[in-house]
């Protein structure tokens, strides 16, 4: 009562549990896969979080006194802007160690009407090199005197906007 159907079915069956494990492999290995489409979703929670520490920054804490950032930018003082940016980065997401690095610049319109962009602080990093993922964060500031050592701001005082621009990046 042997005969060669019986081997067929046995072959057949191995193929069958062949392909149903590599199918079952297959689907759970990918499911897991990090694609690189997926690689601007730090970059975009980086950018969100710098520009809620700004708008942070330039919210008064009393209403009818100028904001912290308003009062930075005012003064030329770039480097406690940067720290304080830095410290306020740090509080929102949470995790003391983590290494963020900043750079700010300071845009506006010169007298001649171009428009000029100076650096108001040194980058926290020395190391940098400019291959970091680094988003840029901006945030429009309304100075109604002239900040102290930019250049050519020194036409007659009136109410002006300048661009704040904070690039922000992990080492």
């Amino acid at each position: 009562m042997v005969n060669d159907r019986g081997q067929l079915y046995t072959m057949e069956g191995v193929a069958a549990g062949i392909i149903m494990l590599l199918t079952a492999y297959i689907v759970v290995s990918t499911t897991g896969v990090y694609t690189p489409g997926d690689t601007h979703i730090p970059d975009m929670q980086l950018e969100q979080l710098g520009s809620d520490v700004l708008a942070m920054m330039d919210t008064p804490d009393i209403n009818g006194v100028e904001s912290r950032l308003t009062e930075l930018v005012r003064e030329g003082k770039g480097d406690k802007l940067q720290e304080e940016f830095l410290h306020n980065c740090t509080i929102r997401a949470g995790d003391p160690d983590d290494n963020l690095h900043a750079q700010v610049f300071l845009s506006y319109r010169k007298s001649d009407g171009n428009v000029n962009t100076v650096d108001l602080s040194f980058p926290s990093d020395p190391g940098f090199t400019g291959r970091e993922n680094a988003v840029r964060v901006t945030r429009w500031v309304q100075l109604n005197t002239n900040p102290p050592g930019i250049p050519d701001m020194e036409y007659p005082p009136r109410p002006r906007a300048v661009l704040v621009e904070v690039l922000l990046w992990r080492a």
